[in-house]
C-alpha cells in the first residue's frame, strides 16, 4: 500500500515524512493522527513510533531537512564578496532549494498558525533575514531594501501564483527566478 505510492524516497524515515506531509496537506495537521499515517504506510504504530514519537517530531524533522540546504547557502554566501554575482547565485540556489521542498513550503503557507504554534516558524524567519542580508546592500535606500526583500518573496509567491497555471515546473521556476534576479539587479545597480 504505502511504499508503492512513495517510490521517490526509499528509507522508512523518509517514507513516513512523505506520507505525513501528504496527509497533513489533505486533511490538515490537527486532523491527522499517527494511526492514519501508520495505516497509509501499511505499518504498525509501533514501527512508526520507532522513528517518530509524535506528529510534531515528524514535522520538526521535515523542517530540519528543509533548512539544511538553506543553512548551507547562508554559510556559503557569508564567505563570498557582496557582489551582484554572489547575490544572483544566492537567489539561484535558494530557488532550487524551494523547488526541492515544494510540499513543505505549501504546508507552511496553508498552515501558518500551526507553524507559528510549533515555534519552527521563528527559525525560518531568522533564515529569511540572513538571506536578505546576503542580497541587500547595507547602505541601500529604502526602495532598494524593498526590492531585495521582494526578490526573496517573489521566489515564494511566484511558485504559489503559478501552481495552477499549465506549464513545465522548471520553466515556471526559471521565469520566477528571472523576475527575482531583475529585482536584485535593479537594487544593486541603484545603490551608490
Amino acid at each position: 500500500m504505502g511504499s508503492s505510492q512513495h517510490p521517490r524516497r526509499g528509507d522508512t524515515r523518509q517514507r513516513i515524512q512523505d506520507v505525513a506531509l501528504e496527509l497533513f496537506a489533505e486533511q490538515g495537521y490537527e486532523k491527522t493522527s499517527l494511526r492514519e499515517i501508520a495505516e497509509r504506510l501499511d505499518v504498525t504504530k509501533a514501527a512508526l513510533y520507532y522513528h517518530f514519537k509524535t506528529k510534531e517530531d515528524i514535522l520538526i524533522s521535515l523542517f530540519e531537512d528543509l533548512t539544511r540546504p538553506i543553512d548551507d547557502l547562508i554559510t556559503w554566501g557569508r564567505g563570498r564578496p557582496h557582489t551582484l554575482e554572489t547575490k544572483r547565485e544566492v537567489l539561484r540556489r535558494y530557488s532550487e532549494a524551494l523547488a526541492a521542498a515544494t510540499p513543505i513550503f505549501r504546508f507552511m503557507q496553508e498552515n501558518q498558525a500551526t507553524v507559528r504554534d510549533l515555534s519552527i516558524g521563528e527559525g525560518f524567519k531568522d533564515r529569511m533575514m540572513c538571506l536578505r542580508e546576503l542580497i541587500e546592500d547595507p547602505e541601500a535606500s529604502l526602495t532598494d531594501r524593498v526590492r531585495s526583500m521582494t526578490a526573496l518573496f517573489a521566489l515564494h509567491a511566484g511558485a504559489f501564483a503559478l501552481k495552477d497555471i499549465e506549464g513545465d515546473p522548471e520553466e515556471k521556476r526559471l521565469a520566477i527566478l528571472e523576475v527575482s534576479t531583475e529585482l536584485i539587479t535593479s537594487a544593486h545597480t541603484a545603490t551608490p
